[in-house]
């Protein structure tokens, strides 16, 4: 389930975002249209939401005849299993998440297991044996935040061995803009609050390298702090690998500007990208009859 050819794919952490109507989406957009439209511009989104449930089966496939074949869907594995005291591979809600999530084909992943901050080197071979027990028809991905995998060391070295050699990315995760913002609105506190606070070590384990970017609500400071993301978008691309970036703001508001600016700033050096698609609610308003006077 590899992409055909090496391409950027962005995304933002959701897409039933109303407060994006009128510009990333029309004006009139409901749930279903904002995700049609979303996947007009986008490659890919967080299913955070599969995380703490799952959707409805006729959800699931109202999503897969909206979404384009070469979408994707990166759902998180549920927190029963993931939080749980042990993985286990045949939790039934594991069983359950394949099954209900199967109608989005090839859209669905890569499938993120996004592990607590306890989860530490300790635990690996128990990562290991779960790992090869997940069906081989999805793509994987994983997310670690204990700060033992952080420390450049030989328990770093064992998880990226460990993964590289499955052929699945370990989850970039990247709050630096959001830390470092001096913002006091309740959205940028709360974000704050509940985003971690990782190291940040770039590196590709597989072909679709996965970045998780937490910027504040200043989204030229946050441009300046993707820079060194630009360098290594185009390292990877150039290496023929497809780079992941999902764009998060304290509130999501500013999400899609962000991941535009990034996109711009990347076609700067790399004049030969594909301009990202126009914005269906920009569209709209350029497309509406403008009153030129009373008479």
């Amino acid at each position: 389930m590899s992409d055909p050819s090496p391409r950027l794919i962005l995304g933002c952490p959701l897409w039933a975002e109303p407060l994006w109507r009128g510009a990333l989406y029309s004006s009139a957009a409901d749930a279903d249209q904002r995700l049609h439209e979303y996947a007009q511009v986008f490659g890919a989104v967080e299913g955070n939401t599969t995380f703490y449930a799952l959707p409805p089966a006729d959800v699931v496939q109202r999503w897969a005849s909206l979404l384009p074949a070469d979408f994707h869907f990166c759902a998180k594995l549920p927190r029963e299993v993931s939080h749980g005291d042990r993985l286990d591979a045949n939790h039934p809600e594991l069983l359950r998440f394949f099954q209900r999530m199967a109608p989005l084909e090839q859209r669905l992943g890569p499938i993120w297991l996004q592990l607590p901050a306890r989860f530490g080197p300790q635990q690996l071979e128990q990562l290991s044996t779960f790992l090869d027990a997940l069906p081989s028809a999805w793509r994987y991905a994983v997310e670690v935040r204990h700060l033992d995998f952080f420390r450049k060391d030989d328990n770093e070295r064992r998880l990226n061995r460990l993964l590289h050699e499955r052929g699945m990315e370990r989850i970039m995760f990247d709050s630096r803009s959001l830390f470092a913002s001096r913002d006091t609105d309740a959205a940028t506190l709360d974000a704050q609050h509940k985003k971690p606070r990782l190291p940040v070590h770039a590196l590709a384990l597989a072909q679709q390298p996965t970045v998780r970017f937490i910027g504040g609500m200043d989204n030229q400071l946050s441009l300046t702090r993707l820079e060194p993301w630009l360098g290594k978008c185009q390292q990877w691309l150039e290496e023929g690998r497809s780079p992941i970036l999902f764009m998060h703001t304290p509130d999501n508001r500013l999400a899609p500007e962000l991941a535009r600016l990034f996109h711009l700033r990347l076609r700067e050096r790399m004049p030969e990208l594909s301009a990202m698609p126009a914005w269906p609610g920009e569209q709209e308003r350029d497309q509406a009859p403008q009153q030129t006077g009373l008479f």
